[in-house]
């Protein structure tokens, strides 16, 4: 499979076009990788009004009943409730890992066994969080492609 890039100016409308002779499970898992990086949330931070990119988020955490986006460099306060988000965001690469937060499964550096039968995952930026047992299964299989 050959990849082309074609920068555009800021006027025209960004597009991205997969040619094939047939509908494949890899083109399938293209089109969902780019399907996933679209999309923002309404968040709020001091006072401000942020739409936050679905692509920066690293995971969504609810505490206190209140629901947070954290992403590498911030931390905003969203509206939504962590169910809410979770079946917007499914398709999106999000997993709930516990009770109370959500992942982006494209922000994972690594993942290492904890306590318990959890797992710890390392994340891109550097943070750890831990996926509860009871979800361990639904991670495994998530990341096989299942």
């Amino acid at each position: 499979m050959e990849v082309e890039i074609e920068q555009i100016g800021p006027q025209e409308r960004e597009l991205v076009l997969i040619r094939c002779r047939r509908l494949t499970e890899e083109v399938r898992e293209i089109e969902a990788f780019v399907k996933s990086r679209q999309g923002s949330l309404s968040g709020q931070r001091d006072a401000k009004q942020y739409e936050v990119a679905v692509s920066e988020l690293y995971y969504i955490e609810s505490v206190d009943g209140k629901t947070f986006l954290y992403t590498r460099d911030a931390v905003y306060e969203t509206p939504y409730r962590i169910y809410e988000l979770e079946s917007l965001l499914k398709p999106k690469a999000f997993l709930r890992i516990s009770k109370s937060m959500l992942l982006n499964l494209m922000k994972i550096r690594s993942i290492q066994p904890a306590f318990n039968g959890r797992l710890t995952a390392v994340l891109n930026s550097g943070e750890e969080v831990i996926i509860s047992r009871s979800y361990v299964k639904d991670l495994k299989s998530a990341l096989k492609g299942g």
